[in-house]
Parts: C-alpha cells; structure tokens; sequence
C-alpha cells in the first residue's frame, strides 16, 4: 500500500510537531526540516488545523503547534479520512467505459479488504507514538519528489 504524498507530508508534520510539542514552528521551518515543498506543507496545515490536530496562530511569533487531540489521533484514523478514495484500483477507464471484468471480478473487494488490514493495523499506533520529545538526535526526514 502506498500513502499519498499529501497523507506522508500530513505524517510528517504531525511528527515534527509531536517532537518538539512545546514550540511554535512557522510553516516554513516544518517545510524546510522535512524536506517537503512550502506550499504541500501549507495545505497540510490547513487541513490538520481543521481536523483540530494542531493548532495555529499567525502574527511575527506564529506557528503551530501539535494538540492534545492530535497527540491521541491514530495513524489508521488520520490515513482513512485523508484518503477517501472507494477503491484502491479504478474500475472505469478515463473514457468512463467499465471494466469488462467487474461482474465477476473478485480483486477489488480483496483490495479493499487488504487496504481495511492496513489501517487497522495503524489504528493502534497514535501520532505521540511516532516520535519521541528529543529533536536533538531526530534523523532527517527523506527528500520527497
């Protein structure tokens, strides 16, 4: 399975967050230590602000800063409502002409099924077990292109 770029920056942030709990990180320095574009990480933001996993202030000494709520959020919970996807493959061609197999096709549901295992898997894993609080001895994060 494999996570969307928009889910993994999501992670990302959250994690950086949840390693350094106590202070407020602008946008831009959580775009630089992550190595992920400014813009991919605004639209995380936004969209963590909104499920009330951080929260934000702006002015000079803005940033965000990782909530209680989204300490407790479980990793299977947060890649669902990121990826509200029905299907993992796409049944329907761009023309939207069906797949002549899917009257008797028995994948879709076994994907969806493996893609359930997945997240449950996940569900028992919160943000605050992603990290720990020390940011001293915290590796990289990979470039993501």
């Amino acid at each position: 399975m494999k996570l969307s770029v928009f889910s993994d920056v999501c992670l990302r942030t959250l994690m950086l967050l949840a390693s350094r709990r106590d202070d407020l990180i602008t946008t831009r320095d959580i775009a630089e230590q992550i190595g992920v574009p400014y813009n991919h990480v605004a639209k995380a933001v936004l969209e963590l602000r909104n499920r009330r996993a951080i929260e934000v202030s702006r002015g000079r000494n803005g940033g965000s800063r990782i909530t209680a709520h989204g300490l407790r959020l479980t990793v299977g919970t947060l890649l669902r409502e990121l990826d509200p996807r029905a299907d993992v493959v796409d049944c329907v061609s761009a023309h939207g002409v069906a797949c002549p197999l899917l009257s008797q096709c028995a994948l879709r549901s076994a994907l969806r099924r493996a893609r359930e295992a997945f997240y449950s898997e996940l569900d028992g894993l919160r943000i605050e077990d992603l990290t720990g609080a020390a940011t001293s001895t915290m590796l990289p994060f990979p470039v993501l292109r």
